[in-house]
């Protein structure tokens, strides 16, 4: 299964800061459970990854192609 693959697996995901001062991201679903700990700087990083790509996501299903640009909508000014 590739990153652009549909899936009908569901699974439930907890993200949160441990007793020791990591970050953990917590998965389980059909029996699986599966903690992964992160140093706080590596929780950034991923956040920005995460980011970065919603952001990407955005822009291929808004049709432009390219993030950060929005499309405006043609007609009146309208006042407000």
């Amino acid at each position: 299964m590739g990153i652009d693959s549909e899936s009908d697996r569901a699974a439930s995901l907890v993200v949160g800061p441990t007793s020791l001062g990591m970050v953990r991201i917590y998965i389980e679903s059909d029996g699986l459970e599966l903690p992964m700990d992160f140093e706080p700087s590596e929780a950034l990083e991923i956040a920005s990854e995460l980011q970065a790509a919603a952001e990407r996501a955005l822009a291929i299903s808004s049709g432009s192609g390219r993030p950060g640009k929005k499309k405006r909508k043609k007609g009146g000014g309208g006042g407000g």
